[in-house]
């Protein structure tokens, strides 16, 4: 959002979203485009969202998801380093990870750059992290830079267990050989993992307790750009900072995530203690705007803002911003896939405590789970792809990760066969995670991994999937759906409804353009009693609804 929509209204926005909407619909102006209307392609909700794109009851708003609120490139940073200058040798076989740490540590100390590897193959014995602002890793291309990968985080790091209890691997969902987290975070966290003091691995440190308050928020409503604070005075703009809201004795925060209503509050919610162990819920955002005590954001509210959740804007640990990986293969030595929640970590790209970074043409190949979205926001991975043997979470989406966009993704179909006792799911979201797009994907394996934890506002869109995975999650992490997810024009091609048709599902939530489909080898079963309030249109069909694509739609608004 650039300043000049901090001045939004509803009825300038109305007057462009309508004529722009049938443009996008049609390449026509509105006038020419009655007739398609007219044959049912522009679906009721469509027509609805753009008379209240930032308050629609079904469909979230998320047109300024990913790195620079939607940005279609992304910054070209001058060449500071060359990993080969470093001692980093493209022969397969010598240990390339202390030149190319080393690379990216300078970049770091000098301000941010990017740090090129040339073409060939680069034996890495150790992960590669990026802690820095503004560093790009940048290869030749992910069909010409690869990065082998000979070990896994167990090896490099130690055992990872769960929080939780029980004998789980945090490996199976945390961490990547290629790491961006900011360098103090980073550190917090692979101290607490080595002294068996497993952490929280989001904005407000391993214990939760590293925050304090900048101001207190009056109410608000879900939508609203504008907020009135108590005292400005530590505000200003470019600032990001955490809106914090806690959950009252009630539950009525997650009950208002979950769309409210009679179904919600009658759920049982006490027993849920990893759920309630997620919230604060914390929304990083950059301030776009100070006047007063009035604050605007360069995004809408995701939720409303309620006196009884104790609403504050609080500083959070360092975050990593501007910082990217391009143009590389990262390839980990071929084992076997491992027996479900007890993985090893060989494991893909990671981004945790991220804001506005991205990877672009990124592939990773024969890893235990492959890009992951740890407590990560405003961030895009774009033109990226996994490959080789088999992945437990090809995506995951966790911890409270919001505002990101994953487009032009591929996961591609297993070389080997599924040892048994392991699990895919697929595009994974959970923990309170929010306002993320999946979009224009091509799923050859996997499912949309609702993954309990109360993920709300999500939605997936213009993907074709072979629908053979599972979703996973404990039942003490609560329900699979909140508000508001949708999936818009999605193709099913081994016709299995488990997880693409949420009509009866997700509360308040919508299905679009979704070819017909039936339930087999369904697990998925509602949380809530009652009516969803849930929305089917164009059901039966396949690339018909127009808009085609749900984002780039809400982004050209």
């Amino acid at each position: 959002m650039g300043m000049g929509h901090a001045d939004i209204t509803r009825r300038s926005l109305l007057g462009s979203a309508i004529a722009v909407a049938a443009v996008a619909v049609t390449g026509t102006p509105a006038t020419a485009a009655a007739s398609t209307r007219d044959k049912g392609a522009v679906p009721l909700l469509w027509r609805e969202f753009v008379r209240s794109p930032f308050t629609h009851p079904q469909i979230p708003y998320v047109g300024r998801a990913g790195y620079g609120r939607g940005a279609r490139s992304f910054p070209r940073r001058h060449v500071v380093a060359d990993v080969t200058a470093y001692g980093a040798v493209p022969d397969g076989t010598t240990d390339c990870a202390p030149a190319i740490n080393r690379a990216v540590a300078d970049a770091g100390r000098a301000g941010g750059g990017t740090v090129l590897i040339p073409p060939g193959t680069y034996r890495i014995d150790d992960l590669i992290r990026i802690g820095y602002d503004n560093v790009v890793l940048k290869g030749a291309g992910s069909g010409r830079t690869t990065l082998y990968a000979t070990k896994n985080l167990t090896e490099l790091i130690g055992v990872y267990g769960s929080r939780y209890g029980g004998d789980k691997s945090s490996w199976s969902w945390a961490g990547g050989l290629i790491w961006l987290a900011p360098k103090s975070r980073w550190d917090s966290l692979v101290a607490a993992i080595r002294d068996w003091a497993w952490p929280f691995e989001g904005w407000t440190g391993n214990k939760r307790d590293e925050w304090e308050t900048l101001t207190t928020v009056s109410p608000a409503e879900q939508g609203s750009w504008t907020v009135t604070v108590a005292d400005a005075r530590r505000l200003r703009p470019g600032q990001l900072v955490l809106l914090r809201l806690a959950d009252d004795a009630g539950h009525t925060l997650l009950e208002h995530m979950s769309g409210g209503g009679p179904g919600p509050v009658a759920y049982y919610w006490d027993d849920k203690t990893k759920l309630t162990s997620y919230v604060p819920y914390e929304w990083p955002v950059r301030i776009a705007r100070v006047a007063g005590r009035k604050v605007t954001f360069e995004r809408p509210l995701p939720l409303d803002v309620r006196p009884e959740w104790d609403p504050r804007l609080t500083t959070h640990v360092p975050a990593l911003t501007g910082a990217g990986v391009e143009g590389l293969t990262l390839r980990a030595v071929e084992t076997p896939q491992s027996p479900h929640l007890l993985d090893k970590g060989y494991n893909g790209v990671a981004f945790q405590c991220t804001y506005d970074c991205w990877a672009d043409d990124v592939v990773v190949r024969d890893v235990d789970n492959g890009f992951g979205l740890v407590a990560a926001s405003s961030s895009t991975l774009r033109r990226t792809r996994v490959a080789g043997r088999g992945s437990h979470h090809p995506y995951f989406c966790r911890e409270g990760s919001h505002d990101n966009l994953i487009e032009d993704f591929t996961v591609e179909e297993r070389t080997v066969p599924a040892p048994p006792n392991t699990q895919l799911h697929g595009i994974n979201v959970e923990g309170l995670s929010s306002y993320n797009v999946w979009s224009r994907g091509e799923m050859r394996m996997g499912t949309f991994d609702s993954h309990r934890g109360l993920p709300f506002a999500n939605v997936r869109t213009d993907i074709t999937v072979n629908n053979n995975g599972r979703h996973g999650g404990d039942a003490s992490a609560g329900p699979l759906f909140g508000a508001r997810f949708t999936h818009w024009n999605v193709r099913v091609t081994n016709g299995r409804a488990g997880l693409m048709r949420i009509d009866g599902l997700a509360p308040y939530s919508a299905t679009v353009g979704l070819n017909e489909v039936t339930e087999f080898d369904q697990i998925d079963v509602p949380d809530f009693t009652g009516d969803l309030h849930t929305r089917l249109e164009l059901y039966g069909t396949t690339d018909t609804v127009r808009p085609r694509n749900l984002y780039e739609a809400q982004r050209e608004l």
